[in-house]
């Protein structure tokens, strides 16, 4: 099973709310997700390499708006 359906205006809002404060985010160096810079590990694939760099942030910010969820859900893996 695969992640619910968003609206691609839904990707874009967040997308547009991430580039407006990058400094409050880190993109992880293990699957490209994006968390919120108090993360430890990522709650996606469990690494803990981050880029934190603003330009790095709102590239991928960018990027993720602009393609098609692909997520991974805990029961996808049962």
């Amino acid at each position: 099973m695969s992640a619910p359906e968003q609206k691609p205006d839904s990707r874009l809002k967040q997308a547009e709310k991430i580039a407006t404060h990058p400094e409050q985010y880190k993109v992880c160096e293990g699957c490209g997700s994006i968390v919120v810079t108090r993360a430890v590990t990522c709650p996606s694939c469990h690494a803990y390499l981050f880029d934190t760099t603003s330009i790095r942030v709102i590239a991928q910010a960018k990027e993720l708006a602009l393609r098609a969820a692909n997520s991974v859900l805990a029961s996808d893996l049962s």
